[in-house]
């Protein structure tokens, strides 16, 4: 069952091997800096499992919008860093009535949630970078005891398995850096 990562740094590793997986992409092909590990067994797709968890409507309906369903619900192995419903509310309306309205910078941004391959938190602690599927890296940092994106996005919970990735909760929306 994925639980919150608030543990020390010697046994976050250890926490973090049990918890929530990201969400894995299939169809996408940009190359990662790191190896693809196999999925954590599971029956449903990345798209179903985080359907099923109930915090990630907004996250799925913007996918649906920006034609990655498909590619979500694939062989994959990816990893997906996905914001709850919680975090989309903290973004500005206006930003995201502009993302729905471009559906190649709400593409954009979407994949920059989103690595090729498996990579569970036993291995997200390990790296200070991944590259993600919009192109850019996102930096990873352990700081008391948690996982921090991009300086101050937090992995809130790790290692939910599907049968095509993992998926691991973040509470902020992931922005690319412009280019």
């Amino acid at each position: 069952m994925p639980s919150s990562i608030s543990v020390s740094k010697n046994s976050l590793t250890r926490v973090l091997a049990g918890t929530v997986a990201l969400v894995a992409v299939p169809a996408l092909t940009l190359a990662t800096s790191q190896p693809a590990v196999a999925a954590p067994a599971a029956q449903e797709n990345i798209v179903r499992t985080a359907a099923d968890t109930g915090q990630f409507k907004t996250l799925l309906a913007l996918s649906k919008k920006a034609g990655l369903v498909g590619a979500l619900s694939g062989p994959g192995p990816l990893t997906v860093f996905a914001p709850t419903d919680s975090a989309f509310k903290a973004v500005p309306k206006a930003t995201l009535d502009k993302l729905v309205k471009n559906r190649a910078a709400l593409r954009r941004v979407l994949l920059y949630h989103v690595v090729k391959g498996n990579v569970p938190a036993e291995r997200v602690v390990e790296l200070r970078s991944v590259r993600t599927l919009a192109g850019p890296k996102i930096s990873i940092r352990v700081r008391g005891g948690s996982v921090f994106l991009n300086g101050s996005t937090k992995v809130v919970k790790t290692d939910i398995g599907a049968a095509n990735g993992t998926i691991h909760v973040i509470n902020k929306v992931l922005l690319p850096p412009k280019g």
